[in-house]
């Protein structure tokens, strides 16, 4: 039943009982959290690019992305310190947009979230695969037996859940800090970075002596690198959707927020010049699903290589918990409004953490992964998680940062006088530059023909949820905190126009 005058239905006395989190989280843990979470990209991932750009040009599409990264965290911490809420993104863009564009933004953020853990999970079995000699028809055990631990992890209490995302986030820093100690007494910058040519029909070709040009390619190659270099910060905009979880969200999450990209600033500049300045090289390094192995094996020989291997997990391993971390808060949040059906929001009765959000969007991503394993077989399956999987995450990825670009934009216009305890430096151009990379970013994923597979998957889940939200969401949603607010500012404006 709806309330009257309101699309808004009247729920149980104990609704919001059975769904009620617990305060934790401060500064130190939301910097763990958001590092955490985008670290795998610094152990594997981010090396994609250098055969599309040389190194030069990914070198380029990094620092625009790391400009890209940068103005988004700063609206996103403005917008976190006025909407303290677990919505995150939707939070923002239903309070300027309304029901459909904060079920759209939170779809966006859903393909996200929902599909990063698989596919870092994926690479996760792989490596622990070449550790114990497993056969490869069994990696699907690995998946399964990643996402019991992990999950079980994070239901068992907030506490417990940041207690872990601070350790491994730690034990993942200390990891690359080896290597980069390691790799600075041996880099050569110009023989390896630099072996990177074009042909004479315009592909890559390896130069083994080296000193090749710094952009071999030209700008389209730096433009053509930004959807990989992506990978050196996705999910740090993951910190919002801890904000009932954080001590002082109007003044955590702010700060967390931004030491993290801080922090990542300066990892992957490590990472992107000490990686291609050791054996094998840049374009060996290119194709590798390992390469922080790869320049392990440089520094230390490969008679170590199953123990660094079983070390590089370190990193993996710290994505994969706090990704799933931010789906279950993701999902919880959408279902709580009534935008996903309601029971996904129910919390456990004891640790007080989105069991039901956490157990239903890890089903859905393992069973994505073992249709697609056993539909098209091991070799053809694990390629397609690894790529069409991941090109979709960084499809929803690229669209959700635009429309939290536009919520910026809109609630500075709309709602000026909006208690801001935090605002953002960059103000109105860090939102634009925002906007504008991630189209660019968009527009290059359509071209390559590698990420095409991924922007069809993202329109089929789109559709699929648009229709849901058509039929039935918008008409059994609940004045959860994200909606009562969105209504008080909408008033507000009114009142001011």
């Amino acid at each position: 039943m709806s309330l009257p005058g309101t699309p808004y239905q009247t729920v149980p006395t104990d609704y919001f009982a059975r769904r009620g989190l617990r305060r934790y989280a401060g500064v130190f843990s939301l910097w763990a959290l958001g590092v955490g979470a985008v670290i795998s990209g610094h152990y594997s991932g981010w090396n994609l690019g250098l055969l599309a750009g040389g190194w030069g040009g990914y070198a380029l599409a990094a620092l625009a992305i790391a400009a890209m990264y940068l103005g988004l965290v700063f609206c996103i911490a403005e917008m976190a310190a006025a909407l303290p809420h677990t919505g995150g993104a939707y939070s923002f863009a239903r309070a300027s947009m309304g029901p459909w564009g904060g079920f759209v933004t939170g779809l966006c953020e859903n393909v996200e979230y929902v599909l990063t853990p698989a596919v870092v999970v994926s690479f996760l079995a792989t490596y622990l695969a070449a550790v114990f000699d497993t056969p490869t028809v069994w990696l699907p055990l690995y998946w399964i037996a990643g996402y019991m631990l992990f999950v079980t992890l994070n239901v068992l209490g907030v506490e417990l859940s940041f207690r872990v995302t601070v350790i491994v986030t730690l034990a993942a820093l200390a990891c690359l800090a080896v290597f980069w100690l390691s790799a600075l007494p041996v880099a050569e910058f110009s023989r390896y970075a630099l072996n990177i040519g074009a042909g004479p029909d315009g592909r890559p070709v390896e130069l083994p002596q080296g000193h090749g040009p710094l952009l071999p390619f030209g700008l389209n190659g730096a433009l053509a690198a930004l959807p990989f270099a992506v990978w050196l910060f996705l999910a740090i905009e993951q910190l919002p959707l801890a904000a009932e979880e954080a001590m002082q969200p109007s003044r955590d999450i702010p700060r967390g927020i931004v030491a993290g990209l801080l922090t990542l600033f300066v990892s992957a500049g490590l990472v992107v010049w000490l990686n291609a300045s050791v054996a094998p090289g840049a374009f060996q390094l290119a194709t590798s699903g390992e390469p922080l192995l790869d320049g392990f094996r440089a520094t230390f020989g490969s008679d170590l290589a199953k123990l660094l291997a079983l070390v590089a997990c370190v990193g993996l391993i710290s994505s994969f918990h706090t990704i799933l971390f931010a789906k279950g808060r993701q999902i919880y949040s959408l279902s709580r409004a009534g935008y996903f059906p309601r029971f996904l929001s129910i919390t456990h009765p004891r640790h007080k953490t989105p069991h039901v959000a956490l157990i239903a969007g890890s089903g859905v991503a393992l069973a994505l992964m073992l249709g697609l394993w056993f539909g098209m077989g091991a070799e053809k399956g694990a390629a397609v998680i690894q790529g069409m999987l991941l090109n979709m995450a960084v499809a929803g990825a690229m669209l959700s940062y635009v429309l939290q670009a536009v919520s910026f934009l809109v609630l500075r216009i709309r709602l000026p006088k909006l208690a801001r305890p935090y605002r953002s430096p960059m103000g109105v151009a860090g939102a634009v530059v925002t906007l504008l990379v991630a189209a660019v970013t968009l527009v290059y994923q359509l071209l390559d023909p590698v990420f095409v597979s991924g922007i069809v998957g993202v329109c089929a889940w789109f559709a699929l949820g648009i229709l849901w939200f058509a039929l039935v969401g918008r008409h059994r949603l609940v004045l959860s905190p994200e909606e009562a607010f969105a209504l008080t500012a909408r008033k507000t404006a009114s009142v001011g126009d």
